[in-house]
């Protein structure tokens, strides 16, 4: 995950190249900063694509209101726990340990 800091550094690099121009440290570190923010990108985009459900009509016409809204609620449930157990996991708790 990109945080609000490396995403300051990238803007910051980013003026700095066009005022001044940058060391080949500073040239290293954007490039890292770069990819790293690229790959958030992707990985967002990735888990936002894989949440879309194509439904045709008849299977709309099949289901009750409440089937379609229920589904709807423990698909993104589901993903939410997903996301909670990565980050921890990511972070190094114990979900045993969290009250």
């Amino acid at each position: 995950m990109i945080t609000k800091d490396k995403i300051d550094r990238i803007n910051e690099l980013a003026r700095k190249s066009m005022a001044e121009g940058l060391t080949d440290e500073e040239i290293e570190e954007r490039d890292i900063l770069r990819r790293e923010y690229i790959a958030a990108f992707r990985e967002n985009l990735k888990a936002q694509l894989d949440s879309i459900k194509f439904v045709d009509e008849q299977e709309l016409k099949d289901q009750s209101l409440d089937e379609i809204v229920e589904e709807v609620i423990d698909d993104a449930e589901d993903k939410i726990d997903e996301e909670i157990a990565r980050e921890m996991k990511k972070n190094s708790i114990n979900p045993n340990t969290v009250s």
